[in-house]
């Protein structure tokens, strides 16, 4: 027997609004090779869903995207992903967050002229009163510059063996390096950032970060370096 599909304007106006709610996909700009030098005092600050979907942007993040703040409101936060960083480094970025881990960064990203520019990221997770991931909020800072130019031939080396092998050959050469270096990601790219910021003094106290202290309560990487 078969079941008489009925029109259901119900139905269909929510499956329409949902339609409209979703922005379509932006075009991408062509990358330029050229710059955007970040001030010192900047802080980009984007707060995304848990599937990475921007829901807001302070000024900074604004001025220096060079999109509009309609244009980044809903859309996904790829939408500033730069061609030349490898896939391998979002992927380690997304699994730590999503088991609610923070993670550091040395990330170039792109701006709608097609410019680029060099932060390093912050994460804080959002929960609900059950613990359920429902969002992110990432700070960015502008890198240092020795560190870009430590990480640059790195990340190349990484989009080659994308191109070339997928995203899991990346991985096992980034696992290598780090081996041979007798270190891991978190410490290296730690170790890059503080040895070359200039700052007259890293705010780090010792035994503050040492005690036992809940998950809410942690010091994140920035608070620690630049003391808010």
């Amino acid at each position: 027997m078969e079941f008489e599909v009925k029109n259901n304007p119900e139905s269909n106006f929510w499956q329409s609004f949902e339609n409209q709610k979703r922005k379509p996909r932006m075009m991408r700009p062509t990358p330029v090779d050229k710059e955007i030098v970040l001030d010192n005092d900047k802080v980009l600050l984007s707060i995304t869903d848990a599937k990475g979907v921007i829901e807001y942007c302070n000024e900074d993040f604004v001025a220096v995207s060079g999109y509009e703040e309609h244009e980044l409101s809903n859309a996904a936060h790829s939408i500033v992903r730069h061609p030349d960083m490898p896939r391998v480094v979002f992927k380690l970025m997304w699994t730590r967050i999503q088991n609610k881990q923070n993670i550091i960064a040395v990330v170039k990203n792109l701006a709608k002229t097609g410019r680029y520019y060099w932060v390093i990221t912050d994460f804080v997770i959002k929960e609900d009163k059950e613990g359920n991931i429902i969002g992110y909020k990432a700070y960015r800072k502008p890198a240092p510059r020795k560190a870009i130019e430590a990480v640059i031939p790195l990340y190349r080396k990484l989009r080659n063996i994308e191109d070339t092998n997928g995203v899991e050959a990346s991985e096992r050469f980034l696992n290598g390096f780090f081996e041979g270096k007798n270190t891991n990601y978190d410490d290296f790219i730690e170790k890059l950032i503080i040895d070359n910021l200039e700052l007259d003094t890293v705010v780090d106290n010792e035994n503050e970060i040492e005690k036992p202290i809940t998950k809410m309560e942690r010091k994140s990487f920035f608070k620690r370096l630049f003391g808010y």
